[in-house]
């Protein structure tokens, strides 16, 4: 008789943040073995193409009170318990041995019903604030894991700092050897999410015109702004003699990370996550409309660490940033300590990490243990 194959749930909303660190360990999971199953709505389905193919696909009806008028929130709760009686009648005809979910309100359905039917079931936060879904939830699953250290957690949460999960490009380069500043070229990235990034391209070119001389003619710019922002970017650059490399999108940014000096970035998950695995001196700017201020919890790690700069939006002006700037590329030994303060926090072994949880929650012994010495309550 042939051996069952173990089942996972995975659970994700529709965006990148939450459906990156799914797909990372939907991936490992099938390396082990395992079924998995992806539960999500329609507009989660549009951010399936990178899941393998045996990843089996489950489209659940969900919805939120966030969007529409009022006529779609009068429906939410009705297309919401249509989901999740779907999920608990497909849990009860191939029932799950762990159920994970990402975050987003498509993984209501699928978490709903695993706690009805009392499957082993677990959330993982990217941020260092809880989004609302799996704020919902924390008391209501087996295991609370935390891409981002610390993370803000309700009272009488325990959370486990898994990290979060980082692209192949990125984990190739974890604790790249990192060249000082000196007087030779040094680059600095500039990269911003896909919100909010005007201002980067507003202050960030300014502030690098604004550097002492012997400083300024060593340096050399990869500047990611906005398709409407590109052109004045650029021509800002050029007329001040700064060789710059300005992109909507750079489809190599670990390369790019890794020969910098300096990032100069936003404060999302994932971008975190990105300068510590590599171990690179960053200014971090939290985009100051993030929901619940997420992404200044997100860069507190790294600022306690000693590995980041924060400057918020608030503060951010073309003379604060330019004086960080000089004081990082102007210290060669004081950006090397940011280099190692910032490996120090990297979690390049996230991806095992959330693998060694969900076996914990299986009851599969692969003599690895539960994942994370670091535990926190809320």
């Amino acid at each position: 008789m042939t051996e069952r194959q173990p089942l996972l749930v995975i659970a994700a909303g529709g965006t990148g943040g939450h459906m990156f660190p799914a797909q990372a360990l939907a991936e490992v999971m099938l390396r082990r073995g395992w079924r998995v199953k992806l539960s999500t709505d329609a507009r989660g389905a549009r951010y399936t193409g990178g899941f393998p193919h045996s990843v089996k696909i489950e489209q659940i009806s969900s919805a939120t009170f966030a969007r529409g008028g009022a006529l779609a929130r009068l429906a939410v709760p009705f297309r919401i318990a249509g989901g999740v009686i779907a999920a608990v009648l497909g849990m009860m005809r191939d029932k799950p041995d762990v159920v994970v979910g990402f975050g987003g309100y498509p993984s209501i359905p699928a978490l709903s019903a695993a706690f009805v039917l009392r499957r082993p079931r677990m959330i993982h936060e990217q941020n260092g604030v809880l989004g609302r879904v799996n704020r919902l939830f924390a008391k209501r699953v087996d295991a609370v894991a935390c891409g981002t250290w610390p993370t803000d957690l309700p009272a009488g949460v325990e959370g486990v700092h898994t990290g979060n999960p980082v692209r192949g490009a990125v984990a190739e380069r974890a604790g790249a050897g990192y060249i000082p500043p000196g007087d030779y070229p040094m680059s600095i990235l500039v990269i911003g999410g896909s919100q909010g990034a005007r201002i980067l391209s507003d202050v960030v070119p300014p502030a690098i015109a604004a550097l002492p001389t012997e400083l300024l003619r060593h340096v050399r710019v990869s500047h990611q702004a906005r398709d409407e922002d590109g052109a004045r970017v650029a021509a800002f650059y050029d007329e001040n003699g700064i060789d710059a490399d300005v992109q909507p999108f750079f489809h190599d940014v670990p390369r790019r990370m890794t020969e910098a000096q300096l990032v100069i970035s936003r404060s999302g998950a994932s971008s975190v996550a990105d300068i510590s695995v590599i171990g690179r001196p960053a200014i971090l700017i939290p985009y100051a409309a993030a929901t619940a201020d997420h992404q200044t919890a997100n860069a507190r790690g790294l600022k306690e660490a000693g590995g980041a700069i924060v400057i918020p939006e608030s503060h951010m002006t073309v003379e604060a940033v330019a004086e960080q700037i000089g004081l990082v590329l102007g210290q060669p030994r004081g950006a090397e300590q940011m280099a190692r303060a910032a490996l120090s926090v990297g979690k390049p072994d996230a991806t095992e990490e959330l693998v060694r949880l969900v076996e914990h929650l299986a009851g599969v012994d692969r003599g690895a243990g539960a994942p994370g010495p670091e535990r926190a309550a809320g």
